[in-house]
Order: structure tokens, then C-alpha cells, then sequence
């Protein structure tokens, strides 16, 4: 704010020092003789009426004293003539000639400065509180982005840490990977998601972190079909946006699933992502309705991904009852091109 400020002043003293180079250059061709005094008295009634009423506006912005407003206001324009007419090298000694020019530059010079004094107040009000909507919109993305992105449901630590206290109980030799994952997992959410996007290959060994973390929960071999198409190296992503889809096939999922019942596929090609979930529907969510399914997590996705990848990407959702899927295909995506800052942060 300070830098748009100072902006303005610069604009300021650059503009005035044109206009005055220009009166001076006009007078001087003019009149030889008194150029200099009428140019200095010119220029000093400009600059008396034109910052009095500007900071006279600033002043009383957005308050309601109109009284004394206008009281100060008819000050101005009544006083505003007197030094281009005092300096007026034909009104020495002259009193008619003053009252001559005194309502000549009253009717003129004054409401011209006036204006342009509220004009250049308007403008720059319009312009700072622009930028500060923008400031403050864009903390407001960012509030918002911090807040989506940490929306992992807690209760899957809470579970984690049981399912690995009963398998330190136990000693079973599972027991310190599934230290590791969960430190991986937490690591990566606290320290290395609050970068605008990560490497492809980070955000899938979290992924694999969650898959094998929940895969505690299951006797069978692994519940989730999890394939890879592409070179994850070529792309970077914002973080934490799968995981919640991923939260949401296990959330909605029957208690029981068969190996391989989770299937998700992620596909890279040359300048987009294409990530797609699908998950069996458990019998307790087949009698809601059909929106219903996906839950907080797909609508943090949504929320996401309109923040994030504003007219970038393309979002379906299936749901046939026995199955429900999401099929994510994003834009942009290549490591070279997509370094860049959330959309909402350069608005």
C-alpha cells in the first residue's frame, strides 16, 4: 500500500512540474515582460485550491460533518484567487483592476482546480481501496486454502496410532514401517505442503503413505488397485488436493473390501494430469441421496480446484449405485509451466 502511495506522489510532482514548465513556456510567449510573477501566481492559486480541496476530502471522507465541509469548501473557493491576483503585476496599486481580475479568476481558475482536486481525490480513494479488496481477498484465499488443505479427517491418526500401538504390542516386524509412513505422512503435511505446488512424485508416495497406514485396518492383501501412467517427475501439483478423494472411497467404502476393490489411476501426459477414483458404495450409504456420497471431501476438491486451477481443469463424478467414481483431468500441470502462485494471489 505504502509503494502505491508513493506512486501517486511521484505522479504528482511529475504532472505539476509539466504543467508549470508549459504555463511558464505559454506566459512567457505571451507577455515578456511579467511572465515570471504571473506564472508564480498562477501556479500558487492552482496548487492552493487544488490540495486544499484534496486533503480537505480526505479529511472528511466518509463522515458526516457536510456542514463544516462546505463551510471550509466556500473558504477555499473565495480565498482561492488571491494569490494569482496579488502577484498580478497590473493590480498594484490598482483597485478597480483587482476587482477586475478577482471575479475573472474566481469564475475560471477556481472551480477548474476544485475539480480537478476531487478528481484526482476519487481516483486515488477508487484505486487503494481496490487494491486493498484485493489484499484482503487475497488473504481470505489464503485463509482458505491453509484451512482446506488440513481438512484430513482426524480420526484416521487417532486410528493409525491405535492400529500401530497394537502392533508394537504384538512386535509385529510391520510395526517400525508403519512409524516411518506415519511420520512420512506428517512431515509432508506439516512442512512440505504450504509450497503452491509440489513434485507429482511427492504427493503420490503420500498417497502410498495413507494407502499403506489404512491398509492396517484390512487382513486381506491390499485393498487399493493403485497405477501409474506417465513420468510423475515432468509434473507438479498442488498439495494435499488427492488426498481427500482418496479419504472419501475408504470413508464411503463397505467395512469389507476385496483386494484391489479401491482402484485408482493416475495419468500424465504432456501438459495435464488425469486422476481418477472408484470405490465400491457400502450398503449404509446407498440409502442417501445421490449427491450425498462425496461427502466434505469432494467438496473441499471442488473448492480447491476453483481457487487453484480457475477454467484449468474438469471434474465428473459418477455414481451408479453400486460404484462411485471422480474423474479429475488438470491443466497445466508440467513441472516447466506450472510454477507458479495460486490464480487468486495475483488478483
Amino acid at each position: 500500500m505504502q509503494r502505491v502511495k508513493k506512486i501517486f506522489r511521484l505522479i504528482h510532482l511529475f504532472v505539476w512540474t509539466l504543467f508549470t514548465f508549459l504555463v511558464g513556456l505559454q506566459l512567457r510567449t505571451d507577455d515578456q515582460s511579467y511572465w515570471l510573477p504571473l506564472t508564480t501566481g498562477f501556479m500558487l492559486t492552482a496548487l492552493y485550491v487544488f490540495y486544499s480541496h484534496f486533503y480537505l476530502l480526505t479529511k472528511y471522507s466518509g463522515q458526516k460533518k457536510r456542514k463544516e465541509y462546505f463551510l471550509k469548501l466556500a473558504a477555499i473557493f473565495f480565498t482561492g484567487p488571491f494569490p494569482f491576483v496579488i502577484l498580478h503585476p497590473k493590480t498594484s496599486g490598482t483597485w478597480d483592476l483587482f476587482l477586475g481580475y478577482y471575479p475573472v479568476t474566481l469564475l475560471t481558475m477556481v472551480p477548474i482546480f476544485l475539480f480537478l482536486g476531487w478528481l484526482a481525490r476519487v481516483t486515488e480513494t477508487l484505486v487503494l481501496n481496490t487494491i486493498r479488496k484485493e489484499q484482503l481477498e487475497k488473504q481470505a484465499a489464503e485463509t482458505e486454502l491453509h484451512y482446506l488443505k488440513s481438512q484430513i479427517n482426524p480420526h484416521f491418526l487417532f486410528n493409525t496410532l491405535n492400529n500401530i500401538h497394537t502392533l508394537v504390542y504384538k512386535q509385529a516386524p510391520t510395526a517400525p514401517e508403519a512409524v516411518l509412513r506415519l511420520a512420512s505422512l506428517m512431515r509432508y503435511m506439516i512442512y512440505e505442503s504450504n509450497a503452491p505446488t509440489v513434485p507429482l512424485t511427492r504427493e503420490i508416495n503420500y498417497l502410498q503413505d495413507y494407502i499403506g497406514l489404512q491398509q492396517l485396518r484390512y487382513k486381506n492383501s491390499p485393498v487399493v488397485d493403485l497405477t501409474i501412467h506417465g513420468s510423475p517427475e515432468t509434473c507438479e501439483i498442488a498439495p494435499l488436493l488427492f488426498i481427500h478423494l482418496l479419504e472419501n472411497a475408504y470413508k464411503h467404502s463397505p467395512a469389507r473390501l476385496e483386494p484391489g476393490a479401491i482402484k485408482v489411476r493416475v495419468e500424465i501426459k504432456a501438459n495435464s494430469l488425469t486422476f481418477q477414483i472408484q470405490n465400491p458404495i457400502g450398503s449404509n450409504q446407498k440409502k442417501m441421496e445421490v449427491e450425498e456420497p462425496g461427502g466434505i471431501g469432494l467438496a473441499n476438491v471442488q473448492k480447491r480446484l476453483q481457487l487453484q486451477y480457475p477454467e484449468q481443469h474438469r471434474l465428473e463424478i459418477q455414481n451408479t449405485g453400486e460404484t462411485f467414481g471422480v474423474n479429475l483431468e488438470i491443466n497445466g500441470t508440467h513441472a516447466h509451466v506450472h510454477e507458479r502462485e495460486t490464480q487468486l494471489l495475483h488478483h
